[in-house]
């Protein structure tokens, strides 16, 4: 329920005309309309002491590269029927460490890979579309609409609200007709996938400086390459955004594709930012921070798409690729709705 009485309507000069106290809290009645309040112990100690709660004490599990050997993965049917169980596992996982896949997913449609995104929240309409399904057509003015290699990169940095999650799933991939077929029968087009937050504590570790240009610098950045389409967020975003409590990195923002042109301020000259942007580039590239991983039919791939980068390898031949992207917020209410208690989740939420 919504707040269902008018906050204003209370006398300025209202006073208590009873206070009871009990093991479970503080009970007052008030001289206006006898109204009862109650207040438990708990909360009349939190914020006796603090202005608000604090964050979630997530165990984020940095770098990626590790997972070659062990990635985090689920079972198809350990999301239904309607398991929530699972689907407080899958939304875990992304949260403590950016991504995760579920394996065993039917792929002879693109229907059950769209039921998995639904377990966890609602599929985000964009330009694009909702749930999407595509060949490399160039149906979109898009470079995901070709077959060429892609660096890591972050989706929809044009948008105030970058998309929270985003899945892969290859229904299929095959080769060119008439083609023969390499010596090592693969194809191309190999996953990519680059840890945001692990890559800028390196770069804060590194150079501190470019780490502090690169959060404090604001970009331009837009998608029109799409006739009648001309999307760019409520303002300027940097590259890093950093969370005004913790201080930590909270955001990613990066796609060299989809960026505008480097202001001049007052404080940071382009020259600047291009060499920070340079340094940035430079441990984005390290064999270290790659995970490189082939998708294949029933395997879906589901990341955090404000902290994991993604791009690809150029393949030959008709991939079939379908997935979608789901809501930031949505995301993050289906995670603590499936792995906290209801009241824990509404007082860290209320204040």
């Amino acid at each position: 329920m919504q707040r269902n009485f008018d906050t204003f309507a209370i006398n300025e000069d209202i006073q208590p005309l009873k206070i009871e106290r009990d093991n479970k809290g503080l009970k007052i009645k008030w001289n206006q309309d006898n109204h009862e309040s109650f207040y438990t112990w708990e909360f009349l100690n939190h914020y006796l002491y603090r202005n608000s709660r604090p964050l979630e004490d997530i165990k984020f599990k940095y770098g990626i590269q590790q997972n070659h050997q062990d990635p985090p993965t689920i079972q198809y049917n350990e999301l239904f029927p309607e398991k929530d169980s699972g689907v407080a596992n899958v939304t875990n996982t992304i949260r403590e460490r950016g991504f995760a896949f579920v394996d065993g997913v039917p792929f002879d449609t693109p229907s059950a890979t769209k039921e998995v995104l639904e377990r966890i929240a609602f599929i985000r309409e964009t330009h694009y579309g909702g749930f999407y399904d595509f060949i490399p057509d160039m149906a979109m003015a898009d470079t995901a609409y070709t077959n060429i290699a892609l660096p890591a990169h972050t989706d929809t940095t044009y948008f105030t609200d970058p998309a929270g999650l985003q899945a892969f799933h290859m229904l299929s991939h095959e080769a060119p007709p008439g083609s023969e077929p390499s010596a090592d029968g693969e194809l191309g087009g190999k996953s990519l996938l680059v840890d945001g937050f692990h890559a800028a504590n390196v770069l804060r570790q590194e150079d501190e400086k470019a780490f502090d240009i690169l959060t404090k610098l604001r970009l331009p950045w837009h998608a029109s390459g799409n006739e009648g389409i001309t999307i760019s967020p409520d303002r300027s975003y940097p590259v890093l955004e950093l969370h005004p409590l913790s201080g930590q990195v909270h955001r990613v923002r990066w796609n060299n594709d989809d960026r505008g042109v480097v202001p001049f301020t007052k404080d940071i000259a382009p020259e600047e930012w291009y060499a920070a942007a340079r340094k940035w580039n430079e441990i984005l590239k390290r064999p270290d921070m790659e995970f490189w991983t082939q998708l294949t039919p029933g395997r879906v791939l589901i990341f955090d798409n404000w902290r994991v980068m993604h791009g690809r390898s150029a393949f030959e031949g008709r991939r079939r690729i379908c997935g979608g992207y789901i809501c930031r917020d949505d995301f993050i209410s289906r995670w603590r709705n499936t792995n906290f208690p209801r009241q824990q989740i509404l007082d860290r939420v209320v204040g």
